[in-house]
């Protein structure tokens, strides 16, 4: 996963938590607008997602987070 993604992954994890308490949950679409404007960018999410990490459609941001952090 590239550097900008996971950095903006800890950027919307970071503040979901904060506003919403540690049991919010997301799906990949929120780390994107609602329009398909970095398509590969996309894809790459959904792969590590859906296909490395098979999670399921909405996952706790606190785990997404500790995944991310994890992957040094």
């Amino acid at each position: 996963m590239n550097k900008s993604l996971k950095q903006k992954i800890m950027t919307v994890c970071n503040n979901k938590i904060q506003s919403k308490g540690s049991a919010v949950g997301l799906s990949f679409y929120a780390f994107f607008a609602n329009k398909n404007d970095n398509p590969k960018l996309l894809m790459e999410m959904a792969e590590w997602w859906i296909l490395k990490n098979e999670l399921d459609h909405f996952e706790k941001a606190t785990k997404i987070k500790k995944m991310v952090e994890e992957m040094d």
